[in-house]
């Protein structure tokens, strides 16, 4: 039998008023409410990433229409406004936290917004909500060398470890960027499944460590989003979207090879 499509959605900062750097990604406290209003008036299940990818890896079945609520980065509306709404109905879901963009001991500053401290996602763990890794200083992953990419994941692991009690399950490439390399430096890192975001429905075939996302955002209306988790149009809705990553690819690829032939004449 084959196995359905599963809508991961993609969300960033949750908030009233967005910094500039985040707001096309954000989502307003109000429409997030009416998101996942919809979202049961559908029937839909929500489950948490590790859940998702432990089913299909085991065969065994999941239940009913499931939908996965992701959070990428840790900005402080996921506490101060998705928390809530996410209690009132019962969902689970996924952070994804940039370890050095957290409040606390180990930030490195970089965070485009307010972000959470580390008791904020102790809290967050505590309400059913799985705490997986996004790196530490949120790189481009597959423009790292070795050393570096190792770097990031270890301390990301380590940190969130430490503050959460637990050892993070699921992964989220930063930006969405992977390579086998990344792919592999991952798994390595104990990571039993990753995230990119390919804007496009999950499906079992992908792998567990190129899982794709659809990303919600602040212009995503109630009909277009009621289109996302029916899994209708999703291609034609992110058709911009594609054509713009396709272009950006290429650039990056060009500089990966400007950057081996420099190292190779050092």
């Amino acid at each position: 039998m084959t196995e359905s499509p599963v809508p991961v959605l993609m969300y960033h900062s949750v908030a009233a008023v967005p910094s500039h750097a985040t707001r096309a990604l954000s989502v307003a406290p109000e429409a997030f409410a009416r998101q996942l209003a919809l979202i049961g008036e559908l029937g839909l299940t929500p489950v948490t990433t590790a859940v998702l990818a432990a089913c299909w890896r085991s065969g065994r079945p999941l239940p009913e229409r499931p939908v996965l609520i992701t959070f990428d980065d840790g900005y402080e509306g996921v506490h101060r406004y998705a928390l809530p709404v996410l209690a009132e109905h019962g969902f689970p879901a996924t952070l994804f936290v940039t370890t050095g963009w957290i409040r606390g001991g180990y930030d490195t500053g970089g965070g485009l917004d307010a972000m959470l401290d580390w008791a904020q996602v102790r809290e967050l763990a505590a309400a059913g909500v799985e705490i997986g890794g996004h790196s530490h200083t949120h790189p481009q992953l597959d423009q790292l060398g070795d050393d570096a990419l190792r770097a990031e994941l270890e301390r990301c692991t380590e940190i969130v470890t430490g503050e959460v009690g637990s050892r993070p399950r699921s992964f989220a490439y930063p930006y969405g960027y992977s390579s086998r390399r990344v792919r592999q430096a991952v798994r390595g890192a104990g990571y039993g499944q990753a995230l990119a975001v390919g804007n496009a429905l999950a499906r079992r075939c992908q792998g567990p460590y190129a899982l794709r996302r659809v990303t919600v955002r602040r212009g995503t209306g109630a009909e277009e989003f009621a289109r996302l988790l029916q899994g209708r149009a999703v291609a034609r809705v992110f058709a911009r979207d594609r054509a713009l990553t396709q272009g950006y690819a290429l650039v990056r690829r060009a500089r990966q090879v400007r950057r081996k032939a420099s190292r190779s004449r050092v």
